[in-house]
């Protein structure tokens, strides 16, 4: 297991590298080259500089997320096969710069979604929420007005600023690709960019629907323990895995994390572990890793991990914005420190009780 933060990159995270390599127990992030757009190449220079930039503070690059995965390739139009050659010169060019792993997600449109920012807890501290009513009360039709109220109260992460202009013309898009679709188009990815993974040795870590449902009339095809393994069955490679992202597949209590693991041994090269609070059908908060704040156990996350053979990056996911802290919602330093503690904790007990008993 390899404790590591997710780190934005240079200009776009208020966290510093040398605020993370002082956690203890992470050596390395996962990063991104986040001026990039989907369907653009990841030149080699822009690559070797993020890397320079994070080895100079003495931690290194674990993997990358994201390589968005274009429109073009998730709706299957005439230009998915340029795109995904820009995509197979990029993971070259990862593979090439010694990155193994990869974290993607295949969600139409949006990605992890959420209608508060800063929900306050009993304790003072602020989380991202999540209320299945405030999304049906929005038109996809008139998705920009939509967006404008943004200010009267909420707004969602997964909704990307420079994609604004577009939202009517990719929900047209999107109309006719339903979830059978929307797997094929998938698979035809992974296809096609297996050689280039065999090559390098990368590992492709698709990151869960969140929520774990479809949103606004938008197929979501990644959602639980039966798509997961009718896609690695699919695709039967090692390189074909899974993030295993509890605070996304949780976000349906009636996914068992546990099974979802157990199904998937030996394909989740990268963990993303976060705790959530449900509170009614279609709303959950986020919360502090910890069990006892939340409604799942991470203590038997872990173990099941650890029993199921696990080796891959590990990360604290969304964490609580606690003692007055300012940064993106979710990704502050304080919280999320203190997640990978926890984490580190409950990994050492559970390696040293299993080798007692062994």
């Amino acid at each position: 297991m390899e404790m590591t933060l997710r780190w934005y990159g240079p200009g776009y995270d208020k966290v510093s590298l040398e605020q993370i390599r002082q956690i203890p127990g992470v050596t390395g992030v996962v990063t991104s080259l986040m001026g990039k757009q989907p369907g653009e190449v990841w030149e080699k220079d822009e690559i070797r500089e993020l890397k320079q930039i994070v080895e100079a503070q003495g931690l290194l690059v674990k993997g990358i997320e994201s390589v968005n995965v274009s429109d073009e390739i998730k709706i299957g139009t005439e230009k998915r096969d340029e795109h995904i050659e820009k995509y197979i010169t990029t993971l070259t060019y990862l593979g090439e710069a010694g990155i193994h792993m990869v974290c993607y997600n295949f969600m139409p449109v949006f990605d992890w979604t959420r209608t508060e920012l800063a929900r306050k807890r009993a304790d003072g501290s602020t989380v991202l929420a999540y209320n299945q009513e405030i999304i049906d009360k929005i038109d996809p039709a008139h998705m920009r007005e939509s967006m404008a109220r943004m200010s009267e109260g909420y707004s969602m992460p997964g909704w990307e600023p420079e994609r604004l202009d577009r939202l009517e013309e990719l929900f047209e898009a999107y109309q006719d690709v339903d979830e059978e679709k929307l797997f094929a188009n998938l698979v035809y990815f992974l296809e096609a960019i297996g050689p280039v993974c065999e090559k390098y040795g990368i590992s492709m870590g698709i990151h869960p629907d969140d929520p774990a449902w479809p949103i606004f009339g938008l197929s979501r095809i990644i959602t639980g323990k039966e798509q997961i393994v009718r896609l690695l069955k699919a695709v039967d490679k090692p390189y074909n895995g899974i993030t295993l992202c509890t605070g996304s597949l949780g976000s349906n209590p009636e996914n068992d994390i546990h099974e979802i693991i157990r199904a998937a041994a030996g394909r989740i090269p990268f963990a993303h572990i976060r705790n959530l609070r449900y509170n009614q059908k279609g709303d959950f908060e986020e919360a502090a890793h910890l069990s006892a704040d939340g409604s799942m156990d991470m203590y038997q996350i872990v173990k099941t991990l650890y029993q199921t053979g696990f080796t891959g990056i590990i990360r604290p996911d969304h964490g609580r914005m606690i003692w007055g802290e300012q940064a993106m919602p979710g990704y502050g330093l304080y919280d999320r420190a203190l997640g990978a503690a926890y984490l580190n904790g409950l990994w050492e007990a559970i390696e040293k009780g299993c080798a007692a008993h062994s």
